[in-house]
């Protein structure tokens, strides 16, 4: 991201792609906090729609669901429109997640029709993608609200993970579930059953009835299995050599000794180091 504290020129393409990426100009925050903001309410909703709710509330979730999709809309084309490669941006990871976000709420708009297939189908599944969107906050330790350091940026990611994983198989099991499984009525009680089913506890009562069901599950116990010790292990990579020295072998190149190594442990060759011995 960028590290200038002004505009880099006066081209229109330019300036976007800066308020875009900046995160220190007044404007550059406030687009950030407000970004953020709206994925979090859009996140809140999509959980809420899963609720009965009077019918005018679930009016006023839906006019507020569109108003946000149509707000990430204009941001995903500013995005295009300021991106020094526009074909490189479509396939972006964050501008895919942007788009499938988005994409459900605007087919109900744009066709109606769908409006009973965005409430049991696919794209009722797509709909849970939004929380990815969050993701896009963590690409580096620079923030609208400061600079964090790189080891809390790695146990906020390892959190993140950890809740979309949760929040995504939920979502899922609730749209293959919830139509024929009496015991998930809600978001909520397909987010205890993802809990419970990841935490290898399995009360028991409640269960898929489902073949996509089963599947969800199977999946999101794989996913829990593969992706959080990957991302634990960045941490424990990373306080394992905090203490090691970024020294390099000029023998075998081995690097990253201990501060009071004086042969490579290696090859044996001889490493210079400046160690002080009071320490």
């Amino acid at each position: 991201m960028t590290t200038d504290p002004s505009p880099p020129g006066r081209d229109r393409r330019d300036l976007v792609r800066f308020y875009l990426l900046d995160h220190r100009t007044p404007l550059g925050k406030t687009i950030d906090i407000t970004l953020l903001a709206l994925n979090l309410v859009f996140v809140a909703v999509f959980v809420a729609e899963t609720y009965p709710l009077p019918a005018g509330l679930q009016g006023v979730l839906w006019r507020l669901e569109v108003g946000i999709a149509a707000v990430f809309l204009v941001e995903y084309v500013l995005r295009l429109y300021g991106a020094r490669d526009r074909l490189e941006e479509v396939y972006n990871p964050y501008a895919v997640v942007d788009l499938l976000a988005i994409l459900p709420t605007l087919l109900v708009v744009v066709l109606p029709g769908v409006a009973v297939v965005a409430n049991i189908g696919f794209l009722r599944s797509v709909r849970v993608v939004r929380v990815l969107r969050f993701y896009r906050f963590t690409q580096d330790a620079e923030f609208f609200f400061g600079t964090i350091s790189d080891d809390a940026l790695r146990a906020l990611k390892l959190l993140l993970t950890v809740l979309v994983l949760l929040f995504v198989s939920a979502g899922l099991f609730y749209s293959v579930e919830h139509v024929v499984n009496p015991d998930v009525g809600t978001f909520g009680d397909a987010f205890y059953y993802v809990v419970v089913a990841l935490s290898t506890v399995g009360f028991g009562d409640i269960v898929p009835v489902t073949t996509a069901g089963r599947w969800v599950t199977v999946a999101s116990i794989l996913a829990g299995i593969i992706v959080i010790p990957w991302q634990a292990s960045k941490i424990v990579r990373e306080w394992t050599y905090r203490e090691k020295v970024d020294v390099t072998c000029p023998n075998c190149g081995l690097s990253h000794h201990d501060p009071d190594a004086s042969h490579c442990k290696a090859c044996g060759h001889v490493i210079y180091q400046e160690h002080d011995s009071r320490s």
